[in-house]
């Protein structure tokens, strides 16, 4: 996985697969400190101490389509490469919190990507989910959720080519305003 939108894709996705009717997407630009923190909560069915201590192992998953896990290992393993952290927190039907800081300036630090496609495709793919994205720098703060979407979209289909970009244009040039 090459960017945090990678990331947050595979993350969001295993939050979906946990039942989580709610997913609040962090992504905090701290240039002064030099910090990138990615931060994912959901209220999915959470994980036992036991499945925990095993999120991170890549040859360890819970799905029986596959043999192996590499989303959570890579995501720590880009983390650790890059002079940041990871942390994993979770309660059985309570939910997951995954953090992951990076060195901003660190050459081994995923990129961004582009986040506001993957914000909109998850969101459009998951209806019965609220997904909240926020994106923080040193010069401010953008904040969005798929309720606020569908509401101000009063009942146009999300599909729409033109709702499309102006959603993921909404989110970009918000990000690009406040970096």
């Amino acid at each position: 996985m090459k960017t945090l939108a990678d990331h947050v894709l595979d993350i969001v996705q295993n939050s979906i697969r946990a039942n989580a009717t709610l997913i609040e997407i962090k992504v905090e630009l701290d240039k002064k400190n030099d910090l990138c923190v990615l931060k994912i909560c959901d209220n999915g069915y959470g994980m036992s101490t036991e499945i925990l201590k095993k999120a991170t192992n890549p040859f360890f998953t819970t799905r029986a389509t596959r043999k192996v896990g590499l989303g959570l290992s890579l995501l720590k393993q880009n983390a650790e490469m890059a002079n940041g952290r990871f942390n994993i927190r979770s309660e059985l039907n309570k939910g997951t919190e995954v953090e992951a800081s990076f060195q901003f300036t660190h050459f081994d630090r995923p990129e961004l990507g582009e986040i506001w496609d993957t914000y909109y495709l998850t969101m459009l793919g998951n209806t019965n989910v609220e997904i909240v994205y926020e994106h923080k720098t040193n010069k401010g703060s953008f904040k969005i959720s798929s309720s606020e979407i569908r509401e101000n979209t009063e009942g146009v289909p999300l599909q729409q080519t033109d709702i499309r970009g102006a959603i993921t244009d909404l989110i970009k040039n918000n990000i690009t305003d406040i970096q």
